[in-house]
């Protein structure tokens, strides 16, 4: 078997299992964000969202969107703006759907059952395309940032929130403790999904830390780009800018 026949295979193989985790753990996903992130996921969100500075009418892609926590800021803050929110779990995106049409939003957000790696979607079409801890579960990090720069329009930011590696000491070691032993456990005796939640340390391990994550948004044509570490590093955002010259780079 030829080298790129071996990364298409562990790449579908990833795929494939990611989409079964997730369609298991919709019923109980809020539930267990809250729990393991001792509710900071929140509060990372809303810096994102200042960071953003999302203005009225403005237009957003939410890649990875899963119960739709992000999708739903997003359009609260462009208020008129179209939201797309996609996500190939249809399981996650029936819980974002019943969140949305409980807060009468469902004409200004649009959901679509889709791939990360192949939007269904023209080139410059958003103002924003983010992803919110969904980039290290995908198979391919460059072709999902290519694609995000792909359909935001020139001057359109590609935004990722996601988990990170802590570096300072001791910390760094009580994280990965408390990330690899406590949250699989929790996961069993909270949401009776031990295998599933084991999976969210092991897709920790091959992903880039906050300066390589960086440089990918670099080689992905982005500009001005930004790192933010949040909680000592057990989070990052990353903000990188589309230039008006990337279709003539392209």
């Amino acid at each position: 078997m030829k080298r790129y026949e071996v990364c298409a295979v562990k790449a579908s193989n990833k795929e494939q299992h990611v989409h079964a985790v997730f369609e298991t753990i919709a019923p109980k996903y809020d539930f267990m964000n809250d729990l393991l992130s001792f509710r900071r996921h929140k509060a990372w969100r809303a810096f994102t969202m200042r960071k953003m500075s999302v203005r009225e009418g403005q237009s957003a892609i939410d890649l990875c969107c899963g119960t739709c926590d992000w999708t739903i800021s997003l359009a609260s803050a462009s208020r008129t703006g179209s939201i797309v929110g996609l996500d190939f779990s249809r399981n996650m995106l029936e819980y974002g759907r019943q969140k949305i049409e409980k807060l009468g939003l469902q004409r200004q957000i649009s959901l679509v059952h889709g791939n990360a790696m192949q939007l269904p979607f023209d080139d410059n079409q958003f103002d924003y395309a983010t992803i919110g801890f969904g980039l290290r579960n995908v198979p391919d990090i460059d072709r999902v940032l290519s694609e995000m720069t792909r359909v935001v329009k020139p001057g359109g930011k590609v935004v990722c929130l996601e988990l990170s590696k802590p570096s300072s000491e001791p910390f760094r070691s009580l994280y990965y403790f408390y990330f690899e032993q406590i949250l699989p456990l929790l996961g069993r005796w909270f949401a009776k999904r031990h295998d599933q939640y084991k999976w969210l340390p092991e897709s920790l391990v091959a992903f880039p830390n906050l300066e390589q994550l960086a440089e990918r948004f670099s080689a992905a044509g982005l500009k001005e780009v930004q790192a933010y570490p949040l909680t000592l590093g057990i989070a990052a955002l990353h903000i990188g800018t589309k230039g008006s010259d990337h279709a003539a780079e392209k």
